[in-house]
């Protein structure tokens, strides 16, 4: 899909994330087999997914026996998996590059350039609460500073070059908004979030205090952006039709920066003291708490709504599976941890119940998910190419 600085690709008027950001479309009988030409930055929310069902589990409010060991075995097969598939990427840079350019230059699948820098803060963090049992306190800090760095570097690139291409590339059809479109903006909040555990890990002084001053900015700059993201989201839910089956996963992306916002207060303001001057790390303190519990409040009922809305596609079309699916786990995570971070904060118990709660539904969404990606990698059917534009979207926006 190429573009010109005369003209803005035209984008169908469909409901963009059913299956092109998939690759998950077999088609039997025809098209190219299996490839890594065809290996999509989304992949990389299998990552996402199974690392916070690890980082989740350390920070759980209450203990159950065996919890910990077993958080660090999934810790581990993530950063495996993570390795996998950094490898795999590489490759595909170096021997696919048309493939490459055209997921840069696709309007849906450019959405999921945020997810590798996500994955790798996500081990990075896991590192840090779980590998340190393995590998010792000293090199899990050294390996989460620079996984922590490298995701955030490429995810503020991801946060400007999507967004930006989007705005001088393509013109998107009026119900074109989906939970996609958060994936660019999110990496600065996990960046804030997972900053947060390594604030303590800064030398004390200036170097502090700008780390603690560069979370709080990345905070915003993801906030903000997701919080108009998710008006335009709803403003199509509410004036077109149902989304498309294959694209229903991804309103669960909107707990995602909900969740990790409220995590990243809690986590920011734990660390504060040691940053910022008296009353500031006190405004602190207040704002993890407000913020939260508002925040929370919200992700509960946007929850409720997507789990109705997936419920009602599955009874009435079907949900087709694909890689949106791990849009079921990651998000739902963030909100274990920031439920978590409450519980915390405020020793209230229905937080602690809520968090588990939440982790019960993260570990059944994982487990469905993780299967029928594993079945799918297996037999070859989610390398394929990605499908066609459906055929239900036969009109186009015109160009200009």
């Amino acid at each position: 899909m190429s573009s010109t600085t005369a003209s803005r690709t035209a984008v169908p008027a469909m409901r963009p994330a059913a299956p092109a950001p998939a690759c998950a479309a077999a088609r039997p009988g025809g098209g190219a087999g299996p490839s890594l030409a065809h290996l999509g930055p989304n992949w990389f929310a299998s990552v996402m997914g199974t690392g916070i069902v690890a980082n989740a589990a350390a920070t759980l409010p209450l203990r159950f026996p065996g919890l910990r060991t077993a958080a660090t075995v999934v810790w581990a097969v993530a950063a495996l998996l993570l390795a996998a598939l950094t490898v795999a990427w590489a490759v595909q840079w170096v021997r696919h590059r048309d493939a490459v350019r055209g997921h840069c230059a696709h309007p849906v699948m450019s959405q999921f350039y945020g997810a590798p820098p996500m994955a790798l803060m996500t081990i990075g963090a896991g590192t840090l609460l779980l590998g340190r049992d393995v590998i010792g306190q000293g090199a899990a800090v050294a390996v989460d500073w620079v996984l922590w760095l490298a995701g955030t570097a490429l995810g503020l690139l991801v946060a400007f070059t999507v967004p930006y291409r989007m705005i001088t590339r393509h013109r998107m059809a009026p119900d074109a908004a989906f939970g996609g479109w958060l994936m660019p903006v999110v990496p600065p909040m996990v960046s804030a979030a997972m900053g947060g555990l390594l604030i303590a890990h800064t030398p004390a002084g200036q170097l502090r205090l700008t780390m603690m001053l560069a979370c709080v900015a990345m905070f915003g700059i993801s906030l903000i952006a997701a919080f108009v993201i998710i008006n335009m989201i709803y403003s199509r839910l509410v004036h077109h039709d149902m989304p498309a089956a294959g694209s229903v996963p991804t309103l669960w992306i909107v707990l995602g920066p909900l969740g990790q916002s409220v995590t990243a207060a809690g986590l920011l303001a734990n660390a504060a003291p040691s940053a910022l001057p008296g009353p500031y790390a006190q405004g602190m303190q207040v704002f993890a708490l407000v913020f939260g519990v508002v925040t929370w409040g919200f992700a509960m009922l946007w929850l409720a709504l997507a789990l109705a809305v997936t419920v009602r596609t599955a009874r009435r079309t079907g949900l087709p599976f694909n890689l949106t699916w791990w849009g079921f786990t990651f998000p739902v995570g963030t909100c274990v941890t920031g439920t978590t971070g409450l519980a915390a904060r405020t020793g209230a118990e229905v937080f602690t119940w809520a968090a588990v709660a939440l982790y019960a539904l993260l570990l059944a969404a994982w487990a469905v998910t993780a299967v029928r990606t594993a079945r799918g990698a297996l037999s070859g059917t989610l390398f394929l190419a990605p499908a066609a534009a459906p055929a239900a979207a036969p009109t186009a926006a015109p160009a200009r």
